[in-house]
């Protein structure tokens, strides 16, 4: 999956115009491709120094917060679109931070690594983790605190009165509607609160 077509893929969730929030934006790509490409403004999250100097020489505007701090700083309906790419996975409070992404967003995208993609599910068969281009770490070593699969989501946003406007996969590069928890690395969603 090339970098360019995952933010193609999420660009498009966003519509054109909208005020963006990006939690735990990296070095500021997508959020940078939205301002160019789809007339967006907004801030990045992003806690590492080295990403938040990314972002500056971007010209994205970034805050440097953790995000196991909470997001009281944002009011609710702040912004349009409130972004958690490749981000709930490396959080303890993902339920709590996803609360909070409706709250401050009229709409969300999160998108995260599918663990129930048919080569993590044959690796743990075989009785081990799975190491892929998508999930690259040892068991012992990765930044990930928790795994999820797509299904798992669609019952966390149940749980917790999100709208699903649409949902994917994706998977070297392609968006995957058909079996997503089966065929796709990559599994994103776009929601309001209901």
């Amino acid at each position: 999956m090339t970098e360019l077509t995952t933010m193609q893929a999420i660009a498009k969730l966003v519509p054109e115009g909208s005020r963006v929030l990006d939690l735990g934006c990296g070095d500021g790509a997508l959020l940078s491709h939205l301002i160019r490409e789809r007339g967006c403004s907004g801030y990045g999250v992003e806690l590492d120094d080295a990403n938040v100097l990314a972002c500056t020489r971007r010209g994205v505007n970034v805050l440097q917060l953790n995000l196991e701090d909470g997001l009281a700083t944002f009011g609710d309906n702040s912004f349009d679109v409130v972004l958690q790419i490749d981000t709930l996975q490396h959080l303890r409070n993902a339920e709590v931070m996803l609360q909070e992404t409706a709250r401050i967003g009229k709409q969300g995208v999160v998108a995260f690594p599918n663990f129930a993609h048919w080569h993590n599910r044959l690796s743990v068969l075989r009785g081990r983790m799975p190491v892929t281009r998508r999930l690259p770490y040892q068991w012992y070593d990765t930044p990930n605190i928790r795994v999820g699969t797509y299904k798992d989501f669609e019952v966390l946003a149940t749980k917790n009165r999100l709208r699903i406007l649409d949902s994917f996969g994706l998977q070297d590069g392609q968006v995957v509607r058909s079996l997503p928890n089966l065929m796709a690395t990559t599994a994103v969603f776009h929601f309001e609160h209901a």
